[in-house]
């Protein structure tokens, strides 16, 4: 055989999506438990109640039902801004990244 051969390499791509992390964080109506300890926005333990009870004092107060720990039995939820959560959260990670 006289011919050349062409070797072609795979050129590795970057996956702009692969780097991105997931968000699991539940809020509002993407909590899955009918029973959940509910906390706050102050701070204040208001005990274990229904997820629909939790969601309309989270109404009532313009703010977000997030669920801050998933492996109790029952979830805790917070009552919080989630925009300011992840804003906080976000601003941790950068802090840890740099140190």
């Amino acid at each position: 055989m006289t011919g050349r051969w062409k070797i072609s390499f795979i050129k590795p791509r970057f996956n702009r999506w692969r780097s991105r992390e997931v968000d699991r964080t539940r809020v509002n109506t993407a909590i899955r438990a009918l029973k959940i300890r509910l906390i706050d926005d102050e701070g204040n333990q208001l005990g274990v109640v229904d997820v629909r009870v939790g969601m309309e004092k989270a109404a009532e107060k313009g703010l977000d039902l997030v669920e801050v720990a998933t492996n109790c039995d029952p979830p805790v939820c917070r009552i919080m801004d989630y925009s300011k959560y992840k804003y906080e959260q976000k601003k941790k990670k950068k802090v840890a990244k740099k140190k």
